[in-house]
């Protein structure tokens, strides 16, 4: 995969978070993602690839844009797929919260899981415990395997859960064992992300969240050398039946990282509001300041990514208020 890319598409997640930073704390979740899809679909009009959509913003007959099967690009160029969220965390953005991003994940034709729009159970660490942790396990044996691998005592261990009802047996046995939980709001993209990096006091990340977001995590993990694995947890009948539509036969498959996100990918996020990867956009009198994440598995290369925008000088897209 052309390098290259990588500058492209930030571009697009630095103008899709633009979008919808400007509703950022005005307490509208649908005007903050419509802004976000609308501008970054806009903006795939600008790339030269021929890309298609296989995780983004539900069915076709659900999303107007950026829907799974969608052609985005110009048409011309390689041939990719796309693991989007234009706007990851609707309500932390409407609510003026912590770690809202615009991301995007890049691989080539046919190497993403299609995963249907449901849950999916997930357990995602950095690199030193890559290898010692599985969705076979216990959460208390999950926690124990932390902690010796990295040499340090169960109640220094950090597990990121979402906050949810779902979860609250998760929660007592993580605290059982005496370990410290950080409940998150929304946000397992960033959250998974974050157990890779050392500065940001994350072990682990357990418990059910969006199966879409779980692939568009397994493709940044591939880029900074952590693990990941997932299993669909359909709440019905009909959930299960599209998922075996979209190609998977065995639901209660255990997927790793690499059947999540295979081949040569790459990873674009942009910070919408602050957080613990990135900081969120912030608007000057002449334009704006983001900054961005650019990741590639090919070379585990990570750049970060300040930039300055001059509204005066941009397309007039950048400039619009969705």
């Amino acid at each position: 995969m052309d390098r290259n890319y990588a500058l492209e598409f930030v571009r697009v997640t630095e103008a899709a978070a633009i979008a919808s930073a400007r509703w950022m704390g005005r307490g509208d979740e649908k005007a903050a993602d419509q802004a976000a899809v609308s501008c970054m679909r806009k903006m795939f009009e600008s790339v030269e690839f021929d890309g298609r959509v296989v995780i983004g913003e539900g069915e076709r007959d659900e999303a107007p844009m950026l829907y799974i099967g969608e052609k985005v690009g110009s048409g011309k160029g390689m041939k990719l797929d796309l693991a989007l969220d234009p706007l990851e965390g609707t309500t932390i953005c409407a609510t003026g919260g912590y770690n809202s991003i615009s991301v995007i994940a890049i691989a080539e034709d046919g190497k993403f899981l299609h995963a249907p729009d449901t849950y999916m159970e997930k357990i995602a660490v950095g690199p030193e415990v890559a290898e010692v942790v599985s969705l076979e396990q216990t959460p208390t044996e999950n926690i124990k395997a932390v902690a010796k691998a990295k040499k340090k005592e169960i109640e220094k261990v950090t597990a990121i859960i979402l906050n949810r009802p779902r979860h609250e047996n998760l929660i007592r046995e993580v605290r059982e064992t005496g370990a410290r939980v950080q409940l998150i709001s929304d946000g397992d993209v960033s959250a998974a992300i974050a157990t890779c990096k050392k500065t940001s006091g994350v072990d682990i990340l357990m418990g059910i969240g969006g199966a879409p977001e779980g692939v568009i995590a397994a493709a940044a993990l591939r880029c900074v050398g952590g693990n990941m694995q997932g299993r669909l947890t359909p709440r019905n009948t009909e959930e299960i039946e599209r998922a075996k539509k979209m190609g998977v036969s065995d639901i209660k498959k255990i997927f790793t990282m690499n059947e999540l996100a295979t081949g040569n990918v790459m990873f674009c996020a942009t910070g919408v509001t602050d957080g613990s990867m990135l900081d969120g956009v912030k608007f000057t009198r002449e334009g704006a300041k983001t900054h961005s994440l650019v990741m590639r598995s090919e070379t585990g290369t990570i750049r970060y990514v300040h930039a300055d925008h001059n509204f005066n000088t941009k397309p007039s897209i950048w400039k619009t208020e969705y």
